[in-house]
């Protein structure tokens, strides 16, 4: 059963993570994710155990117990797909960036005024 673990120390290591979840059962892989410019850890990481009642165990035991001075989330892994639909990426479509930026607009679609504010009435 893969598990994810949350809200870890950024200086927690693999041997770290798989030290606490030992305690439970035979860890099988222990994967901190990383920043892919800097590899330094992003503060989560998956373990996978090899008896889903262990893992379970390991779930009920460590969730909000404290790391390294830090209360973890742990619970089980949801599959990747389920994460990627939740956050749709651009198909690459249309992005009008000719009016003026920040939700202003340019002086030609509104004969050179300013929209907003004040107006001095001469």
């Amino acid at each position: 059963m893969k598990i994810y673990v949350g809200n870890l120390s950024f200086s927690a290591t693999e041997d770290v993570i798989k030290e606490a979840f030992a305690q439970f059962g035979t860890v099988i892989t222990v994967n901190i994710i990383k920043d892919k410019f800097s590899g330094n850890s992003k503060g989560f990481a998956f373990v996978e155990m090899q008896d889903a009642q262990e893992a379970q165990r390991a779930i009920d035991a460590l969730n909000n117990k404290d790391l390294m001075g830090r209360p973890l989330r742990v619970n089980e892994a949801r599959p990747q797909e389920e994460n990627r639909d939740r956050y749709p990426r651009s198909n690459g479509g249309s992005s009008d960036r000719s009016r003026g930026g920040f939700g202003g607009s340019s002086s030609s679609s509104n004969g050179g005024r300013s929209q907003g504010g004040y107006r001095r009435n001469d």
